[in-house]
């Protein structure tokens, strides 16, 4: 057994990890013989870029291959340990370097300031820069980082790719093929490992592990065995999309008590607490908006105190804009209106703005009627004066239908003062 004893020691996703771009399990829009990035190793001519995709899919594989192939000096840094000084650290090492490719991993993680000591290291070619996130960099990179970077996108893994993995490693893996492991079924590892290459690996020995031999891998063994020792949140597979649809239902129905549960469930699977924000800013909009506008207000304080505060204790604060949602009056009044202003749009075409409400900065546009008979609303009594805003063609068509609720109603008995003979409110 002494054979085997370095390898024991990593992980299989570890020992499997592939070494050459035809090693590699999927992303053939990538790495296939058509591929951008296997065009641009050919050619030596790597540009920093940012490696966008779920977990698992082989974004630091491929970042280590790449370095690999063109010959460059590796370094490798974590944003969620790494700081401003490992980088000018990692800066001033590639000084005195041919070439050196500097990989951060969930570069998401990385505060402006972080990001913004790679800027001229980057603009300078004193290191290629390759990021990986999980997260949309539009979002999590600065504008700055992400115009010095090409972005690529790396998919989930299908079943059949993930079906070839599994082979592939009973067939090669020193610890696994002299064992008779045989899949009867695959579904269980699938959907524990929602697409995750990495998490598939290791539920897979980890079953393999737990097995007697003749090892016969079923969807009960696996789910036995993984509901005793693996955790079931996956951050990209179907179970991130039902975790947060779950949250978000359960405030628009205000039952604070399973909001709060959903969030702990994210919480407790890793989820980047940036994106549960944005989907509370969302939420206080589309399902409460002005009904109770401070939950806008505090959906927004949220994500800026998240963003500055960070994981563990953005959890307070998350907790804190759930519950305070969840218990709001609700409406979507805002949200059926523009959604309704939209269609009509995409219906009646680019109808002309009526003369009255045209601006008119010129004397020629003066001349030609533009802001003729316009009515200034200070003017008159109650600040208000009854004139046609919508075009001809659409005129007196009613978008908004305030919800019933005690801030939406003073919003409808003033509108039904108004416009009672217009819109009928």
């Amino acid at each position: 057994m002494d054979l085997f004893a370095d390898q024991k020691i990593q992980p299989l996703a570890e020992r499997m990890r592939p070494q050459s771009l035809d090693d590699l399990i999927g992303q053939e829009h990538l790495v296939g013989e058509q591929g951008i990035l296997r065009s641009m190793i050919r050619a030596g001519a790597v540009p920093s870029m940012i490696l966008w995709g779920p977990p698992g899919v082989g974004k630091t594989t491929l970042a280590n291959i790449i370095a690999h192939q063109v010959k460059a000096t590796f370094f490798t840094l974590s944003a969620i340990s790494s700081g401003v000084k490992e980088v000018r650290e990692v800066i001033s090492r590639a000084k005195g370097l041919s070439r050196t490719i500097l990989f951060i991993d969930e570069i998401h993680r990385f505060s402006k300031s972080q990001q913004d000591a790679l800027l001229a290291a980057v603009e300078k070619g004193t290191i290629t820069l390759i990021g990986a996130t999980t997260e949309n960099p539009s979002f999590e990179v600065n504008a700055a980082l992400l115009s010095r970077c090409q972005v690529y996108t790396l998919k989930g893994l299908q079943e059949e790719d993930l079906k070839r993995l599994v082979r592939k490693v009973l067939k090669e893996d020193v610890r696994l093929r002299e064992r008779a492991i045989e899949v009867e079924e695959y579904g269980a590892l699938f959907k524990i490992s929602g697409g995750d290459a990495r998490k598939l690996l290791n539920l897979l020995e980890l079953v393999a592990d737990s097995l007697k031999d003749p090892a016969v891998i079923t969807d009960a063994a696996v789910t036995l065995i993984a509901q005793q020792k693996v955790a079931v949140y996956d951050k990209s597979g179907e179970q991130h999309y039902d975790i947060i649809s779950a949250f978000i239902k359960s405030i628009r129905g205000s039952d604070p008590n399973a909001a709060v549960y959903y969030l702990a469930r994210m919480l407790e699977g890793g989820e980047d607490v940036k994106f549960i924000a944005r989907r509370l800013l969302i939420a206080a909009s589309e399902d409460i908006g002005n009904a109770n506008p401070t939950a806008l207000v505090i959906a927004t304080n949220c994500f800026q105190a998240v963003a500055v505060i960070g994981y563990p204790e953005a959890e307070i604060i998350l907790s804190q804009c759930a519950t305070y949602l969840a218990c709001s009056p609700k409406s979507n009044a805002s949200y059926m209106a523009i959604k309704d202003a939209r269609r009509l749009v995409k219906e009646t075409g680019d109808l002309p703005v009526p003369m009255h409400l045209r601006n008119a900065p010129t004397r020629l546009m003066k001349d030609q009627g533009y802001g003729a008979g316009y009515k200034y609303a200070h003017d008159y009594d109650q600040n208000f004066v009854k004139q046609e805003f919508l075009p001809d063609g659409v005129a007196n068509t009613k978008l908004y239908d305030p919800g019933h609720n005690a801030r939406e109603n003073e919003m409808r008995k003033r509108l039904q003062a108004l416009w009672k003979e217009k819109y009928g409110y």
